[in-house]
C-alpha cells in the first residue's frame, strides 16, 4: 500500500495545511505528496518544492506541477493505486466529513474520524451537545435576537463561526457596537454566540492505540498574546505560551483529560482528536472537539505527544495501521 500525504484543500485553512504537511514530510520521507489547490485541482509536488516554502502560514504554496485531476479524480486514483491517505487537512469539506464520505464510498484508507463523526464534531453547536450527553460541561448558547439582553446579563460575549477551525473568526462582544460586527459576519455564515468565561485556555489530545483502547494526552495550558488566541496568536505571534503539561492542580489536569476522552467517544472520533477547554473561578467548560487538528512544528498535539514520550514518527504509523484496520 502506498503511503500518500494529502494537503491543502478549497478553505482557508490551506495555509496550515501546508506547514502540517511540511511536518508529515519530515516524519514520513517516504511518503508522497499531493497537494489540493483551492482550484480543487490535486498536484503530486516534491518534498523540495514543499519544504523551502518558508511562510506556510502568510504566503499560499506553490506545488510547482501541473494538476492531474480534480480531487474526486484524485482519490479514484487512489483507489486504483492501493494508496492510504494520510490526512495533513484542516477544515471546510476536509474536515466536515465530506472529504472522508469521498474515501469512504470508494474504499480509500485515510487517517483520522470517519465520515459521520468528522460532520458532527465539525458543527460546534452540535459536539456541545453530544458532549453534553456523556457528561461534559458545556456553557449555555445565545441566539442572535437575544444577544443584546445577554450581553446586559453577561457582560461579555463571544462570537465564532459554527463550524470552521484554527480561531478563524472570533469576535468578542464587549459592547452593544460589537453586535454589529456579529450581526454582518452571521450574514454569510452560522455563528455560535455564548456567555464570555474568563479562566485559563486548555486544550487535550486524545490517542487511539492500535488496540483500540484510548489515552488522554497531557493537556495544554495556552496564555495567547493580547488575551485571544484567534490565527495570529496561534501561529505568527511569538508572545503567546502554550505550556505542556499544563500547570493545573491534579484534579483539574484529571478533569480535563477525562472531558476529552468523553468527547472524542461521544463523537465516535477516531485515531485521534483534540479538545479545548475554559478553567474558569467556576470550573472546567467545554469548547470544542476538533477531528484534523494541527500537527505543524507549532501545534498543540505533536506538543502533547512529545510530553507524553511518544515520537512523532511513531504516532504517524500507528495510525496508518490503524486506518489500515478500519478499511
Amino acid at each position: 500500500m502506498r503511503i500518500t500525504i494529502l494537503f491543502g484543500g478549497s478553505n482557508k485553512e490551506r495555509l496550515v495545511s501546508v506547514a502540517t504537511a511540511q511536518a508529515l514530510n519530515a516524519a514520513l520521507p517516504e511518503a508522497d505528496l499531493w497537494f489540493w489547490n483551492a482550484d480543487d485541482r490535486v498536484h503530486e509536488t516534491k518534498a523540495e518544492t514543499l519544504q523551502s516554502h518558508s511562510k506556510p502560514f502568510e504566503e499560499p504554496f506553490d506545488p510547482g506541477t501541473r494538476s492531474f485531476g480534480t480531487v474526486a479524480e484524485a482519490l479514484d486514483k487512489a483507489k486504483a493505486d492501493h494508496r492510504l491517505l494520510v490526512l495533513g487537512l484542516h477544515g471546510g469539506s476536509a474536515e466536515n466529513g465530506e472529504l472522508q464520505a469521498m474515501c469512504e464510498s470508494r474504499g480509500v484508507a485515510y487517517t483520522g474520524s470517519g465520515s459521520a463523526s468528522s460532520h458532527l464534531a465539525f458543527d460546534k453547536v452540535a459536539a456541545k451537545q453530544f458532549a453534553a450527553i456523556a457528561g461534559v460541561t458545556i456553557t449555555s448558547s445565545v441566539a442572535l435576537n437575544d444577544a443584546e439582553a445577554a450581553l446586559a446579563e453577561y457582560g461579555r460575549l463571544i462570537a465564532k463561526p459554527a463550524r470552521d477551525g484554527s480561531s478563524y473568526g472570533l469576535i468578542f462582544v464587549n459592547a452593544k457596537q460589537d453586535l454589529a460586527a456579529v450581526r454582518n459576519a452571521a450574514r454569510t455564515e452560522d455563528y455560535l454566540i455564548e456567555p464570555f468565561i474568563a479562566g485559563v485556555e486548555a486544550t487535550c489530545g486524545v490517542l487511539e492505540q492500535l488496540d483500540g483502547s484510548l489515552i488522554a494526552l497531557p493537556p495544554v495550558e495556552i496564555i495567547p498574546a493580547d488575551g485571544g488566541f484567534d490565527y495570529t496568536a496561534k501561529y505568527l505571534a511569538k508572545s503567546t505560551q502554550e505550556i505542556c503539561p499544563g500547570r493545573f492542580t491534579p484534579a483539574i489536569t484529571a478533569q480535563i483529560m477525562d472531558q476529552a476522552v468523553r468527547a472524542h467517544r461521544a463523537m465516535s472520533c477516531s485515531g485521534y482528536s483534540r479538545s479545548d477547554f475554559i478553567v474558569s473561578e467556576k470550573g472546567l467548560v467545554y469548547l470544542e472537539t476538533n477531528t484534523l487538528p494541527g500537527l505543524t512544528k507549532a501545534s498543540l498535539y505533536p506538543k502533547a505527544l512529545k510530553a507524553q514520550g511518544i515520537e512523532f514518527a511513531d504516532f504517524l504509523r500507528d495510525q496508518i495501521v490503524l486506518a489500515q484496520k478500519r478499511t
